[in-house]
């Protein structure tokens, strides 16, 4: 059981992952018929201009005076978002991937554990711990929109786990990132507890800048956890499928081994200069989806939320 206050736990050379139980404990025996998942690219609050926010930072024309109140706002915003049930059902489990913990590009805000609060969730933040004094490699001119995070910023990013539930099990998974060496790439697996019954939920963010054999090699690593587990089952987060051929392959691989999606190829889930593609999804094994969609419009980050609501009556 999650404590009270939010505490950070670690397993032999792990990073610790930090935890906090905010809502309270459902009682055990308090049964539901549904399940309301979500994942979220939150892209650390900074609002949905990822590619035109780049090159006006390059050129100077932005000022980060304001990034405090922006970020703080934006939590706000997503907070309204997945608790009022009108650009989706009220979520019973979010999972969040850019979820920076007091980097400067989030305003010092811990952004997991604040939309927690608000949401009167548990938490489970996973740090990616970027290497500290470590310079990025020069990447592609159009993967160099992203606002960096300092290579000597004392705050971090990661990945993030909310519930309205009681989670146990916490896995962290670290995942092959050879293409993306200034930018570690992770999934942590979750248990949810929902009365009697268990769901084990996988939260991923695959790296953008590998071609699809470098994303398969990560999603393996992430399928061979979820190997073998007879309950409902959830791999779900930001793929970063962002052309045809990795949407294809992504779903094959996630198919071959028994998750099914509602999600149609080429559903839009990012945006950036009038482009729109298809990075995020959720796949399911062992339970049923009976609605699903993406939550638009919400212009607290780059990416549309993504959702389903699971059906446990069976």
């Amino acid at each position: 059981m999650l404590s009270s206050e939010p505490k950070s736990v670690s397993s032999g050379a792990q990073e610790p992952i930090e935890f906090g139980s905010i809502a309270p404990q459902y009682a055990a025996n308090e049964e539901a018929s549904k399940l309301v998942i979500a994942s979220y690219n939150i892209r650390y609050a900074a609002g949905p201009h990822l590619i035109s926010g780049g090159i006006l930072r390059k050129v100077g024309l932005i000022r980060d005076h304001r990034r405090d109140r922006d970020v703080a706002l934006n939590i706000t915003r997503a907070a309204e978002a997945f608790r009022a049930g009108k650009l989706l059902p009220a979520v019973d489990v979010l999972t969040l991937q850019e979820a920076d913990k007091e980097t400067t590009r989030s305003g010092k805000h811990h952004v997991a554990r604040e939309l927690a609060e608000q949401l009167n969730m548990s938490w489970v933040h996973v740090p990616a711990h970027n290497p500290r004094g470590v310079p990025p490699k020069k990447r592609q001119w159009w993967l160099d929109f992203e606002d960096p995070i300092d290579v000597f910023d004392e705050g971090d990013t990661g990945i993030a786990v909310l519930s309205r539930y009681p989670m146990k099990n916490v896995t962290r998974i670290d995942l092959p990132w050879k293409e993306c060496a200034w930018r570690p790439r992770l999934s942590v697996g979750v248990t949810i507890q929902v009365g009697s019954r268990k769901v084990r939920l996988f939260n991923c963010h695959i790296d953008p800048h590998s071609a699809i054999g470098g994303q398969v090699e990560q999603l393996q690593v992430v399928l061979e956890h979820a190997r073998g587990i007879s309950e409902p089952t959830i791999v779900l987060g930001d793929f970063n499928t962002l052309s045809d051929r990795k949407c294809v392959e992504t779903r094959k691989l996630l198919e071959a081994k028994g998750f099914t999606t509602p999600f149609v190829n080429g559903t839009a889930t990012w945006r950036g200069a009038g482009i729109r593609l298809h990075a995020d999804w959720i796949f399911v094994r062992h339970v049923k989806i009976a609605r699903w969609g993406v939550a638009r419009p919400l212009a607290v980050s780059d990416h549309w939320p993504i959702w389903a609501e699971l059906d446990l009556s069976k």
